[in-house]
């Protein structure tokens, strides 16, 4: 029985490294291909970074590669101890569901890769959040979570969207069709925004209620 523990705990070891090493590879994937366009297009690189890093589906997906590097790597530090925190955890959790949701519901249709973007694509967009889900299930403990945990989440993509509208004004360029106040004006903007966001606060408090069932078990 103790083989059979060790086995599986080392082939779960495994399994979040290779996790790990798949997000931050989709992560610089992408950003090589914006890079590249902007290249092949005669235009700045610096404007490429600044677009990689508008965008809310790489900013969650560098979170979920920095909790499961910390889950797959020894240490002591502040930064491991802050990512590894069930809370921070079930936060990035609730933020990754929604790229996948959203991407599914709202952008999918709107655009058709091909090549390595089309492996881009999947990997920030169905790969990753699939493997973190089944990370969070299996690996991270379960009953701490309490429903207060809503708020600080909710934090994270409200301060996302004032930083796009924000940028978005000066630069004249949105990352998102719905966010697009050229297009659509505030009214609508905020329409939209406020959809997404109680359909975050839904899937946070679908996570804080399994945390709560499982831990119970």
């Amino acid at each position: 029985m103790n083989d059979e523990m060790v086995l599986t705990q080392s082939a779960g070891g495994i399994a979040v490294k290779v996790a790990a090493v798949l997000g931050w590879f989709a992560l610089i994937l992408q950003l090589y291909l914006i890079l590249m366009s902007r290249w092949q297009a005669g235009k700045g690189l610096l404007g490429g970074v600044d677009i990689f890093f508008s965008y809310f589906t790489v900013l969650t997906n560098i979170l979920v590669a920095l909790v499961l590097t910390c889950a797959a790597t020894s240490g002591d530090s502040a930064l491991r101890r802050f990512f590894l925190k069930p809370s921070v955890q079930g936060g990035v959790a609730a933020a990754i569901v929604l790229v996948g949701l959203a991407y599914s519901l709202l952008l999918r249709n709107t655009w058709n890769p091909q090549g390595l973007q089309w492996v881009a694509d999947e990997l920030l967009h169905d790969v990753m959040p699939v493997l973190f889900v089944i990370y969070w299930w299996f690996c991270v403990p379960k009953g701490t979570l309490q429903w207060r945990d809503l708020w600080p989440w909710l934090l994270y993509p409200l301060v996302y969207f004032i930083y796009a509208l924000v940028r978005g004004y000066f630069v004249g360029s949105y990352p998102y069709p719905f966010i697009e106040v050229d297009q659509l004006g505030y009214p609508q903007v905020f329409i939209n925004a406020l959809m997404v966001l109680v359909a975050f606060v839904v899937i946070s408090l679908l996570v804080v209620a399994l945390d709560r069932w499982k831990g119970k078990r």
